[in-house]
C-alpha cells in the first residue's frame, strides 16, 4: 500500500472543495463541485461529496485511487 500524499493546512481546517484544488486534483474551485458529483470521495471510511465538508488534521481521504492526509 503506497504512502497517503500529505496535505498541510496551517487553519483550523480546510474545505474538501478548496482540498481539491489545493491537491491540485481541479484547476478551479468551481470544477471541484461537478467533480463531487462524478467522483467518489471516501473520507475515514465513509463516502462524502460534501464540499464544503471541513477538513480538520489526521483525516484521511481516498480519491480517484489516491490517498490523501490533512496534515496540521
Amino acid at each position: 500500500m503506497q504512502r497517503p500524499t500529505e496535505i498541510k493546512i496551517s487553519t483550523e481546517y480546510i474545505t474538501l472543495g478548496q482540498l481539491l484544488k489545493f491537491a491540485g486534483i481541479v484547476d478551479r474551485g468551481s470544477d471541484s463541485k461537478i467533480f463531487l458529483l462524478e467522483n467518489e470521495v471516501i473520507i475515514d471510511g465513509v463516502q462524502d461529496n460534501r464540499r464544503g465538508r471541513k477538513l480538520r488534521g489526521g483525516e484521511t481521504l481516498e480519491i480517484g485511487g489516491n490517498t490523501y492526509k490533512v496534515v496540521r
